[in-house]
């Protein structure tokens, strides 16, 4: 069931949180985004193999949700994770480190770019099979009201998974046992290169999830506040076991499906008419106009980050590879990781 989520208005909300908050929301769009424009050349550079998605475009979407979750809070990302997982706090060099297949990488250089796993933060992996993660979102939940907990689970997907069977089982469940879970359906118009429309007969993701009976509603995924605004409703809900929730993030990648994907089957007048709501520089133009931020913050940010994702790079690149006998570690859950 659509709902309307909040009287609170994004100017409003500039107004309400305080200036540090703004500005480390602003940091970590541009970390993402930096971070991601580097894996890329990164991975053209042969540094790194296999597949690698790239969330530019998409960072308000993971930065306006996770900022205001707890460390204690549950974060289950897709295979466009590297966003989401800095978002969720997980360090930087490791991450690129992981990409790299280095042993110093998040998940010990065995995951790669689509399984990201960081046990102390609660990001709880990245799953390459599409929808295939969220079944687990379930039992996070499960879990969660097993143990008599408050804390929420947030699960990432694009809308190519709500054609799947798994999409419908755990929403179905989630549903019927008040799972505290926020789904988030991040709408980038394209399940690898088809259009929504060309794929669902119901475009309007959140109209898909009416027959579970889950409160949910659409947010511009390119509006930072807009959807901090909605995912303080939606988790309140659900610390107070009125979940689940639905989210659909409308947003946009500039980049292709993977780097092997030219994105021929888009148009450029499309993709001008997207990047004119660039996330990063439509927060930018509010906190100026708020005189939250100054020309000098901005440059002096850019810098700063420049400078953290350059030494990624460095960490990744002069990390050691895993040894053959890391094969038989971190088989059985037992074992540290």
């Amino acid at each position: 069931m659509a709902i309307a989520y909040s009287s609170t208005s994004t100017s409003e909300l500039l107004d309400k949180l305080p200036r540090e908050e703004h500005i480390e929301m602003y940091r970590m769009m541009v970390l993402v985004r930096r971070f991601e424009e580097m894996a890329g050349k990164q991975y053209m550079q042969a540094a790194i193999g296999g597949f690698c998605h790239l969330y530019i475009g998409q960072e308000a979407v993971a930065v306006g949700i996770q900022s205001g979750l707890r460390p204690d809070d549950y974060v289950m990302g897709t295979y466009r994770e590297h966003g989401q997982a800095l978002a969720a706090g997980c360090d930087a060099r490791a991450i690129m480190a992981e990409l790299f297949g280095k042993s110093t990488g998040i998940s010990k250089g065995k995951g790669g770019s689509m399984h990201l796993f960081d046990k102390a933060r609660n990001f709880m992996g990245g799953d390459a099979i599409v929808g295939g993660h969220l079944p687990i979102a379930a039992g996070v939940g499960l879990s969660i009201n097993y143990r008599g907990g408050d804390q929420v689970c947030v699960c990432y997907f694009g809308d190519g998974s709500v054609n799947e069977g798994a999409f419908h089982e755990a929403l179905n469940l989630a549903g019927l046992w008040n799972l505290p879970v926020i789904f988030v359906c991040e709408n980038n118009l394209y399940g690898m290169g088809t259009q929504v429309s060309r794929a669902s007969a119901v475009p309007d993701m959140s109209r898909r999830v009416s027959g579970y009976g889950i409160p949910s509603d659409h947010v511009d995924g390119m509006d930072l506040l807009a959807i901090r605004r909605l995912a303080q409703v939606a988790i309140e809900d659900c610390r107070n076991g009125r979940g689940p929730w639905f989210i659909e993030a409308k947003t946009y990648r500039y980049r292709g499906h993977s780097m092997a994907d030219p994105a021929t089957y888009r148009t450029k007048d499309e993709v001008e008419e997207w990047r004119v709501r660039d996330p990063i520089l439509m927060f930018e133009r509010q906190l100026l106009a708020k005189n939250i931020i100054s020309d000098e913050d901005l440059q002096r940010i850019s810098a700063e980050i420049d400078d953290v994702v350059n030494g990624c790079v460095k960490f990744a690149e002069d990390s050691p590879n895993p040894v053959p006998d890391d094969l038989y570690r971190h088989i059985y859950p037992s074992e540290d990781i």
